[in-house]
């Protein structure tokens, strides 16, 4: 980040948490495995430990998948009145792969964002 010795400017969560690249300098790998966390970046050291995203990235990829594959369902039920043995035949695979699709990307974009914005667990302070 800007204020960090060696940081360099601010970088994009879109760009760097969606190609599952470090968001401080864009060139490190992101995940160790497909959904796993790197300790810490490869190029330039950033420790990842902080990156928790939790279930954010589930909440937001069954949403939009079911948004996608129900309207999928609805327009092939509007267009062609398949057999219903076609519904799971088909959607239920699409279903899955559009979750997998989206999950990684997600999850990359929440990480990034955390990073940029500073994101901490909430501290009760005394008055």
């Amino acid at each position: 980040m800007a204020g960090e010795a060696g940081g360099g400017p601010t970088l994009s969560p879109f760009a760097t948490g969606l190609a599952g690249r470090c968001p401080r300098c864009g060139r490190g790998r992101l995940f160790a495995g497909f959904v796993t966390v790197a300790p810490r970046c490869s190029v330039c050291g950033l420790d990842l430990s902080f990156a928790d995203a939790g279930d954010g990235p589930a909440v937001f990829v069954s949403l939009i998948a079911g948004f996608v594959v129900l309207g999928a369902a609805l327009a092939v039920e509007t267009a062609y009145e398949p057999p219903l043995w076609i519904y799971p035949v088909i959607f239920a695979p699409l279903a899955v792969a559009v979750c997998i699709g989206l999950l990684r990307p997600f999850k990359g974009f929440l990480i990034a964002s955390q990073y940029v914005n500073r994101a901490a667990p909430g501290r009760l302070e005394e008055p």
